[in-house]
């Protein structure tokens, strides 16, 4: 059996598995790329082959034939920047046509969230690959923020007012399938995925607090006391920046842009994080 010319990354993940479902259900055939194949999802129509982002063999194996892939950002780590540098220069070799790769809202060089210079980085390498390119410039995940919300009902971080539009993930999948759908439609397109609205934490905290019944406040660190509480978790540095630079963005008003690309997309208004909270 050939596999098919559509490749989609991440699939035992959150927001790769959202996609490779969604297509499934779209009935596109779509092969599977994951690390390890007995954990990839069963679906009509796909073929799963292993892949590794910076096992430059099983990359090229995987990518022979694809014209189109999902590059979903590959986990946080030290390494993360050159093993999609290598998987960038793998497509190229197995002549991939077209990437659609997940990167971050605010990504610059100098962007205030740490992670959000490797997905620049990403971005710059894909633009010099000579292959088309869609990159899905997703804010913060909606989905993340009760998470944020600590054993003692409080969210904390130096965030200050700043505002943050995040988006739900499943926003983000129904933009990827659409674009994974019809790639040719999006070649060369950024799109900046966000919520309806920009909010400060607190009022997050409010909404959280109003849809779960539970006590749910926000208190405004400072850098100091960001860094020493989250010092007992024994992360390594790069690991606390990237913790503590996710608050100080949204301080900064780097993410709080509000833009319709899911609506654009997809046809459908994106989730507000009262919704998403009303799904659970």
């Amino acid at each position: 059996m050939t596999a098919p010319p559509l490749a989609v990354t991440g699939s035992t993940g959150a927001l790769g598995g959202l996609v490779a479902h969604g297509l499934a259900r779209r009935g596109v055939p779509q092969r599977l790329l994951v690390r390890t194949p007995s954990k990839a999802p069963a679906l009509d129509g796909a073929v799963v082959m292993p892949c590794s982002y910076g096992d430059r063999a099983s990359a090229l194996a995987a990518l022979e034939g694809v014209t189109t892939l999902l590059m979903v950002s590959a986990s946080e780590s030290p390494d993360r920047l050159a093993e999609h540098r290598a998987f960038v220069d793998a497509a190229v070799e197995a002549g991939v046509a077209q990437v659609v790769y997940t990167s971050f809202a605010g990504a610059a060089p100098d962007c205030t969230f740490t992670l959000g210079r490797d997905h620049w980085a990403t971005e710059e390498h894909l633009r010099a690959s000579g292959m088309q390119h869609t990159f899905l410039r997703d804010n913060f995940y909606l989905d993340f923020l009760p998470r944020m919300v600590g054993e003692d009902g409080v969210i904390r971080g130096p965030a200050g007012d700043g505002r943050v539009s995040a988006v739900a993930r499943a926003d983000v999948a129904a933009v990827a399938t659409e674009v994974l759908i019809e790639p040719t439609a999006h070649a060369g397109a950024t799109y900046t995925l966000t919520g309806p609205e920009a909010f400060t934490l607190a009022e997050a905290a409010a909404v959280i607090a109003e849809e779960t019944g539970r006590a749910v406040a926000f208190h405004d660190e400072t850098l100091e006391e960001a860094y020493e509480s989250r010092r007992p978790w024994g992360a390594p540095d790069w690991q606390n920046d990237a913790w503590v630079s996710t608050y100080t963005a949204i301080k900064a008003g780097e993410v709080a842009a509000v833009t319709d690309d899911v609506r654009r997309v997809t046809g459908r208004e994106p989730m507000a994080l009262r919704q998403l909270l009303a799904l659970d």
